[in-house]
């Protein structure tokens, strides 16, 4: 049990036996030193005895290499051949089993450069073995340094001394072909008694315009065959160009050649889709300018002629349309220029112009085979399309009794025309036998039967006409006949129009033409009313029989 004091407590206690460290010093020979040119040295002071010595560098400790040494007690440091990276705070530290003491830092100078420079030119690009930059604009001269302490700048142009710029960059406003030339700069470090110095040769150059491309004047035509050249046009020899199709960059092919300094693109075999836009890029020192875009207007066709019915969308070939209904045929077909359109029926001489045919009511005669032809003026070339349009009548509406009706009333009028006509020529064939009283008699011979009026046939004779006949008796033969008289009337029969299934481009026939021919002699006035009849019809080439009188 521990001692007690006099008021009975018990103490307790640790003994060391090592006492506290002392604070360790720290001294540099010397404090600056030239970078590659000198040897720094380094030592720890203490006063205490059985510790160890700890360098630390930038509160990190020291990385030791092949130019550093460390004596036996590790107290004194050498650098040799210091350089830049050396620089900075140092420490040592003093060690005793737990106890640890630290110096103060002391600093080391390493001076050093300047290092090789340089010279930046902004805006500016390379051009062989000088800096291009574009006349007129603005241009700012850098360099860039390592050294300790910071140097000094000298310029110099065409080996003169540019005064006023004694800093790291200056800049030239508004650059013309004076200031083309050699330019200098010179960077001195006072403590290393180094200089270095770099040289920048500036090519001014002209500013470019937008390229242009030139392309032929002549009406382009598609054609496997063709060659076509476009040229981009630029004011800069030399200048870099590239081409783009439809915002494309275009590599050289069998199709699309490029020359070889890039200028001239060459199409060979043109196609309707090489209509672009073409562009041609030149290279301005910093940037590309660009070409306005250029589409070439390439002519075909015309191509896949179709007939289409109206806004309906389907290709038609055979259409069936009621009568005096209308009907809307339009025809399209691909081709550049828009090609023109003509329409021309089967049969028919007339010609419609126009993409658009309109029938506003349709009749018989509209039907049968339409063609439309699509012309091209520039390529000079032609295609057709046809449709076949079939008119269908209407059902009759009306009833069996009616048609009857309307037939016996057609027939009637017949009857009473064809009785007038026979009324008219008797009354021409009294007054014609009247006149040719005096004429020679005429020996007939009698009618041996009565159908043997109709037994001679011919062509062109529609009907023999009698003038006073009486009921047949015999037949009478013409032994002698007088030279015919001049014809003094001529009849002329309108025949009705003809209606047919198919388109005809007349709606009626020719209307044949009869001729009245003179009149036979009449017999001796003796029997002149009564023993002779008058032929008034002679058109036809054989006799005809006459009925005599009693």
């Amino acid at each position: 049990m521990e001692p007690a004091d006099s008021w009975g407590h018990h103490w307790a206690g640790i003994l060391f036996s090592d006492k506290p460290l002392a604070k360790p010093t720290i001294s540099v020979n010397p404090r600056t030193a030239i970078e590659h040119n000198q040897t720094v040295n380094f030592y720890c002071g203490t006063t205490d005895v059985k510790i160890t010595v700890h360098w630390i560098f930038n509160n990190h400790p020291l990385e030791f290499n092949e130019r550093m040494q460390l004596s036996p007690d590790k107290k004194s440091l050498t650098i040799l051949k210091v350089q830049r990276e050396d620089s900075g705070p140092y420490q040592c530290e003093a060690r005793n089993g737990s106890w640890i003491r630290s110096s103060d830092p002391t600093s080391l100078t390493v001076y050093y450069g300047p290092d090789p420079i340089k010279i930046k030119l902004e805006p500016g690009v390379p051009s062989g073995e000088a800096v291009g930059v574009i006349e007129g604009s603005n241009v700012t001269f850098s360099v860039e340094e390592h050294s300790h302490p910071s140097p000094a700048y000298s310029w110099f142009f065409h080996n003169d001394s540019i005064l006023s710029v004694i800093t790291r960059n200056f800049t030239i406003h508004a650059v013309s072909r004076e200031h083309e030339g050699m330019y200098r700069c010179l960077v001195s470090n006072s403590v290393t008694g180094l200089s270095v110095q770099d040289a920048l040769k500036v090519r001014i150059l002209e500013r470019l315009g937008k390229p242009g491309i030139v392309t032929p004047s002549l009406n382009l035509l598609e054609n496997a065959s063709s060659v076509v050249p476009l040229t981009c046009n630029t004011t800069q020899e030399g200048a870099p160009v590239r081409w783009l199709v439809r915002g494309q960059l275009l590599l050289s092919s069998k199709h699309m050649v490029l020359s070889a300094d890039n200028k001239t693109l060459v199409i060979h075999g043109l196609w309707r889709n090489d209509t672009g836009p073409y562009e041609c890029e030149v290279w301005n020192w910093d940037s590309w300018i660009r070409s306005e875009p250029v589409l070439l207007t390439i002519n075909y066709g015309p191509d896949g002629v179709d007939i289409t019915r109206g806004s309906e969308p389907g290709v038609v070939s055979n259409i069936k349309v009621e009568l005096n209904s209308s009907l809307t045929l339009q025809c399209q077909a691909k081709s550049q220029p828009v090609a023109e359109y003509q329409w021309t029926l089967a049969h028919s001489t007339s010609v419609h112009v126009g993409g658009v045919l309109t029938i506003a009511a349709l009749s018989w005669e509209h039907q049968g085979i339409y063609y439309c032809t699509a012309l091209n003026s520039l390529t000079h070339l032609a295609r057709s399309a046809s449709v076949l349009v079939t008119v269908v009548g209407p059902q009759s509406s009306l009833s069996a009794g009616a048609i009857a009706g309307i037939t016996i009333g057609i027939l009637t009028v017949i009857a009473l025309s064809a009785g007038l006509v026979y009324f008219l020529n008797i009354k021409k064939g009294r007054w014609l036998s009247k006149k040719t009283a005096e004429d020679p008699i005429y020996e007939v011979t009698a009618p041996t039967a009565e159908k043997e009026l109709a037994a001679e046939p011919s062509s062109y004779c529609p009907g023999l006409v009698y003038a006073n006949i009486p009921e047949p008796q015999g037949q009478v033969s013409v032994k002698k006949m007088l030279p015919p008289e001049t014809p003094e009337q001529f009849y002329e029969r309108q025949l009705p129009s003809e209606t047919h299934g198919s388109y005809s481009n007349s709606r009626t026939k020719p209307s044949p033409i009869f001729t009245l021919h003179p009149s036979v002699p009449t017999l001796p006035k003796r029997n002149m009313e009564s023993n002779y009849e008058v032929l008034v019809n002679t058109t036809c080439s054989v006799y005809c029989q006459i009925k005599p009188s009693v």
